[in-house]
């Protein structure tokens, strides 16, 4: 599955599981920026998804959501909302198997330039870029994006605005 993992390090782990922090970051234009990834070895397994990643050391949630966003992406102007989603899942990538309980958080930004100038040395192998993106294009791509919900999950947000607790998403296991 993906670079969901690119930012391997001595995360916390939480009952085998390692603890990561995810950005549902939307633009003044509600534009959703998702991240290009891939396995390092194989440029065309590739995917999408939301910046974010493994907490470090004994950092927060919320403390890891802003810290991954402004390393992958060079974000730094954000207000950070709720927890949306709460999601476990598991996926081979770069050779080793991850088992994660991913929290994602709401945030918006007027800031849309990206520079990716903090990646880890493995997510330079396989991080190739960002996008902005309408849900609409969401819905219409056939390109494999992480959570497979994502479109549907975006449009709920954009209707209804955010959930009242954050909403357990289906296991994900590749």
């Amino acid at each position: 599955m993906s670079a969901e993992a690119t930012d391997a390090g001595a995360e916390p782990y939480e009952g085998g599981l390692r603890k990561v922090a995810r950005v549902v970051l939307l633009d003044p234009e509600d534009h959703i920026l998702l991240l290009h990834g891939h396995e390092p070895d194989d440029r065309a397994d590739d995917w999408w998804f939301t910046p974010g990643g493994g907490l470090e050391g004994d950092e927060t949630r919320e403390q890891a959501a802003l810290r991954e966003l402004a390393e992958e992406t060079g974000i730094t102007e954000v207000e950070l909302g709720p927890v949306l989603w709460r999601r476990k899942c598991s996926f081979p990538f770069a050779g080793r198997r991850w088992d994660q309980d991913e929290w994602y958080y709401l945030a918006r930004t007027t800031q849309t330039a990206t520079r990716a100038a903090g990646l880890t040395e493995l997510e330079r192998r396989s991080v190739a870029g960002a996008r902005w993106w309408t849900c609409q294009e969401l819905t219409r791509t056939h390109e494999t994006v992480y959570p497979t919900r994502l479109a549907e999950l975006l449009r709920r947000l954009l209707d209804e605005g955010p959930p009242a607790r954050p909403e357990i998403l289906d296991t994900e296991i590749v």
